[in-house]
């Protein structure tokens, strides 16, 4: 009966919040995303187990007991150790059923370097959207793609609700490595903390710098050094990949901006790609310390794939700066920052930006 009720509340709310937008959109695509996003998330929490009671529970396998384990303390340590506003977000467990929780799309036009975004009540403007099923994600890719616009579609195994409701760990995220996981729990539990609307970039490469650092912090405490030096490694290699999208990012701007035909147009990116993939190959990859290159220089690159990598490693440069102006602190560093972002208005960039020494770009 519980789990009824609860599946009705979240119904309900969603229907309470289309009806607030207006009777004549309910024949948009974006209010039936909504129905069914109400409908999977109340189907989600109704699946809700606790993470305590399955780890003392002898009948759960060995394994899980370990994974759930060490999403508890993780999660504790971004509360306690971090300062982070963890709320009863990942105290429970979903298992879905499936390997991929949900599929993201992103989208932008051939010949400008723009992001195509969505509008959803809450968090605003978002470069992508989520489909909870292939056909439906290729479908709307095939849309776009017929209007002109590079279209990417990509798996996604967490997500967060900004703490309106108590997110589980969703069994599709247990078959990340250690320190994946962890920095998957501290990333999502971050946008509790902070999160600015219409600010995606900030937003995700801000999480993206609070889950690396904060899972090294936390395999520190525990004494795992291997695996604390493996986050650290992880963030440095966040880093050079910011680097090589934002190198990239100019360059195809300087395409896109040439007074020329579109056909030439497409001519020069397609080989500003092609020098992109080489360079991966050959000087940005056999720098990684943690990742493979011959992934990043395998995959296929276009305008929405290259805006989909730079949202989560946009100036993390200056978040690394901040954190070395604080001591190393991670704890102290997220306070900062959050305090910056909240006083006042505006990019929220500029406003950590402008109190870091060197802090340009």
């Amino acid at each position: 009966m519980a789990r009824r009720r609860l599946l009705r509340w979240a119904l309900g709310a969603m229907l309470a919040l289309v009806v607030g937008v207006g009777i004549a959109a309910l024949a948009s695509a974006e209010i039936r995303f909504l129905f069914r996003a109400g409908y999977e998330e109340g189907r989600l929490l109704s699946r809700r187990r606790s993470l305590e009671r399955l780890v003392a529970d002898p009948a759960t396998r060995l394994a899980l007991r370990d994974r759930f384990a060490l999403v508890l303390a993780a999660r504790a340590f971004a509360a306690d150790s971090l300062g982070l506003e963890a709320g009863d977000t990942y105290t429970t467990y979903a298992d879905i059923g499936r390997d991929t929780l949900v599929l993201v799309l992103s989208a932008s036009p051939r010949l400008k370097l723009a992001v195509y975004s969505w509008w959803f009540p809450i968090v605003g403007s978002v470069p992508y959207h989520g489909y909870f099923s292939l056909d439906a994600a290729l479908a709307a890719a095939g849309r776009l793609e017929a209007l002109g616009l590079d279209t990417y579609v990509r798996p996604a195994g967490a997500f967060s609700t900004l703490g309106w409701f108590s997110d589980p760990l969703v069994s599709s995220a247990l078959a990340r490595d250690s320190v994946a996981l962890v920095s998957t729990v501290i990333h999502e539990i971050s946008h509790n903390t902070l999160y600015v609307p219409s600010a995606t970039e900030f937003d995700e490469s801000f999480a993206n710098f609070v889950g690396l650092k904060g899972a090294e912090a936390f395999f520190r405490s525990c004494g795992e050094t291997a695996l604390a030096n493996q986050a650290a490694a992880e963030w440095r290699d966040e880093m050079r990949l910011g680097e090589f999208y934002t190198g990239l990012s100019r360059v195809l701007d300087s395409v896109y901006a040439l007074p020329v035909a579109d056909s030439v147009k497409l001519g020069s990116r397609t080989e500003a790609f092609q020098r992109a993939q080489e360079r991966m190959a050959k000087t940005v990859g056999p720098t990684f310390e943690s990742y493979r290159a011959e992934w990043f220089a395998g995959r296929e690159l276009n305008n929405a794939t290259v805006i989909a990598a730079r949202i989560y490693r946009a100036r993390l440069h200056v978040f690394d700066r901040m954190l070395v102006e604080q001591g190393g602190d991670v704890r102290r560093t997220v306070r900062v920052i959050a305090e910056l972002v909240k006083s006042g208005r505006g990019d929220p960039f500029g406003r950590v930006t402008s109190v870091v020494r060197d802090g340009n770009n």
